[in-house]
Formats: C-alpha cells, structure tokens, sequence
C-alpha cells in the first residue's frame, strides 16, 4: 500500500476521496441496519450529504478528458446531484420502494463500480492498493 500517492495528490481529489471511502462504509452499514428507525434516518442524512460531497468534488477533477475538461463520469456526477436528494424525498413521502431502489443503485454504480474504475492502472488509487 502507498498512501503518499493519495496524500501527495490534490486537496480536491484528497477530499473527493476521503468522502468516497466514508460513504462506502457508512452506506455498507446502512444496507445493512434495521431500516425506517432513527438511527437509520440520522445515518442516511450524513450518507446524502457525504454523496454530495463525493459528486460534487469531481465536478473539479479533470484527469480524464472526453469532452473539454469533463469525461462521462461527470454525467453519473450530475445524476447522484439530484438523484440522492430525490431518494431522499422519496423516504419523507412514504415512496419506500423507490427510495430502496434508488439508494441501492447509488451505492452500486456511484461507489463501488466508479470504485473500481479508480483502481485502474496509472490512476491515483492504484498507485495507494497496488503501489507504484
């Protein structure tokens, strides 16, 4: 492991991850914590608004160029902008299996495959799991 390649990089990309690594573990207990109790509402708060950050963040990380400065991961960036709050107004509104539905694919595509994405070759968290 070599943390130095995440410590060294930009503070924006230092934030981006840091919110990332939080979200996917408090989103790992929120899927599996009793749901609807306030323990579970209070946790979900704190993971919509770490999502944000995590979003929001990459908005300004420009390492991958598809179009101008922005790359198709920008596009799932907007969709978790307004899909996490909308989950979220979807509990308040009793739209349970929407909300359930929506959050699962958040934590899925927004986290763990972007997740995946980042440990390739030449990326900064290849370099901190696989060294380099």
């Amino acid at each position: 492991m070599n943390i130095s390649a995440l410590t060294e990089a930009a503070p924006i990309i230092q934030a981006h991850a840091y919110a990332a690594f939080a979200a996917i573990g408090l989103g790992a207990a929120q899927l599996a914590s009793p749901k609807g109790a306030a323990a579970h509402r209070a946790m979900g708060r704190i993971w919509v608004a770490l999502m944000l950050a995590v979003a929001g963040t990459s908005l300004f990380i420009h390492t991958i160029r598809s179009f101008g400065p922005f790359s198709a991961i920008h596009l799932l960036s907007l969709w978790t902008l307004a899909a996490a709050p909308a989950a979220a107004i979807a509990a308040r509104r009793g739209r349970i299996g929407w909300h359930r539905r929506a959050m699962t694919s958040l934590y899925v595509l927004a986290l763990l495959v972007t997740g995946l994405f980042t440990l390739w070759p030449g990326r900064i968290m290849h370099k901190v799991f696989f060294g380099g």
